[in-house]
């Protein structure tokens, strides 16, 4: 099984959906540690009710990013953690985290990028009377969700529709596509590493 680590905020329901996955077998996973940068985020509770560590930290108390990515870095390392995975987290991984995990930091957002990146995707779909946005599952490169797109899913925006409403039909697709779309990725990283054994 693959180990991963979640990077989360907020709520934590997209973390909660990966939770669920892992526990059923869905997906082939085991949550390792949940990071946040809030230390009262309700995503640390689920965490807890799940039997999963947690790390939280807050970044003013650390001279710099490479500070505080360095102290993360070494709990994924004890912790044998290869994939991490932003679930709601609300900060840009900076260098430390991008060069030990290449190609192996998976994000999901609520909209259809290049469209609306950055903080409230829907808020700004909503803003600017779009007729269609949906989620996307990407690598996180150094920008501000600019990294290979993976997987996308379209919602079309009804006339009138409030954020709410809009909200409840975004995280639904969330919760569903997120665990599938991982799966497929630690499906074919294993093969890749089978591959590469049986070379040597």
């Amino acid at each position: 099984m693959i180990k991963m680590a979640v990077f989360a905020s907020g709520q934590g329901s997209n973390l909660q959906a990966l939770i669920d996955a892992t526990t059923r077998g869905e997906l082939p996973a085991t949550i390792e540690l949940v990071v946040s940068d809030r230390r009262g985020a309700y995503c640390l509770t689920r965490a807890s009710e799940a039997g999963i560590p947690t790390l939280a930290f807050s970044a003013k108390d650390y001279e710099d990013k490479a500070q505080y990515e360095g102290g993360i870095a070494s709990k994924l390392a004890e912790l044998d953690v290869e994939y991490l995975i932003l679930a709601g987290y609300m900060r840009l991984i900076g260098p430390t985290l991008l060069e030990r995990y290449p190609g192996r930091i998976v994000n999901i957002h609520p909209s259809l990028l290049p469209r609306f990146p950055g903080k409230d995707g829907i808020g700004q779909a909503l803003k600017a009377g779009a007729i269609e946005t949906g989620v996307t599952v990407h690598y996180v490169d150094a920008g501000m969700d600019t990294g290979p797109i993976i997987a996308q899913e379209r919602i079309l925006v009804a006339p009138g529709e409030d954020r709410a409403s809009l909200e409840k039909r975004i995280h639904a697709v969330e919760h569903s596509l997120y665990p599938k779309v991982l799966r497929e990725i630690f499906r074919q990283s294993r093969e890749e590493q089978h591959g590469k054994a049986c070379t040597n």
